[in-house]
């Protein structure tokens, strides 16, 4: 799974590495994002451009952890913050994102917890790429009415089956998106599961780098620095 993920780099940063989108002004880095936090992220849900022009994609915040449009209970949110990739064509929760709420989570880099033989504590461990720039994980995205008016706008990460270095630290890992890739995931057109399995892969481990971190980041409330530095 993913449960935990950063994103530090500033606007500009994001603005450089994709070009092709719209992003706020300003927002706060973060070292350890938890579920129901929001994460910033890109839908397809692209609107034409002024003169005509090609259509743009804008960022927004969404909450971590799908409530689906026809969820009665908000709390499933907490269930959904990960989605397997495997199945999105199944899964009622999932089915209908995969074909049409399809987005872009943005991070610079991730979180997982490795077993350890003869230590009762997982050590985590911070993955990331090893240009250092941030990515895109694959994600599905929704909006939920509260009955009193309200509409929240929420998302879930994809996963797959780990690549060589991730099989090292867990089961599963989080699905990231080649650059050449993201306008096909972003399509605002209705997609067929079978068209766009195909994307649902395992990133190059010999583009990503990982460390162990300390145990700080086990708590969700420790959003600092001293987070992705090595134990």
């Amino acid at each position: 799974m993913c449960g935990r993920f950063t994103l530090t780099v500033d606007p500009a940063e994001l603005q450089d590495t994709f070009g092709d989108f719209i992003f706020p002004n300003q927002f706060a880095p973060r070292f350890n994002i938890a579920p129901t936090q929001p994460i910033l992220a890109i839908p397809n849900d692209a609107t034409p451009a002024l003169a005509g022009g090609a259509r743009e994609n804008t960022a927004d915040f969404f909450l971590w952890g799908l409530i689906p449009s026809w969820a009665k209970d908000p709390s499933i949110a907490n269930k959904l913050i990960n989605a397997r990739g495997e199945t999105l064509g199944e899964k009622p929760s999932f089915r209908g994102g995969f074909k049409y709420k399809r987005c872009l989570v943005l991070a610079d880099g991730f979180y997982e917890w490795k077993v350890q033989a003869g230590v009762k504590t997982k050590i985590p461990h911070f993955i990331f790429m090893q240009d250092r720039k941030p990515f895109a994980f694959a994600g599905l995205w929704d909006e939920w009415h509260s009955l009193d008016g309200g509409t929240l706008r929420t998302c879930t990460i994809i996963t797959t089956e780990p690549n060589e270095l991730m099989s090292t630290l867990h089961n599963r890992m989080p699905v990231i998106l080649d650059k050449k890739d993201y306008a096909e995931w972003l399509d605002p057109a209705p997609r067929t599961p079978d068209s766009l399995q195909h994307l649902i892969y395992s990133f190059p481990a010999d583009k990503m780098s990982a460390y162990p971190v300390s145990t700080l980041v086990n708590a969700p409330g420790n959003d600092r620095a001293e987070c992705v530095i090595p134990a």
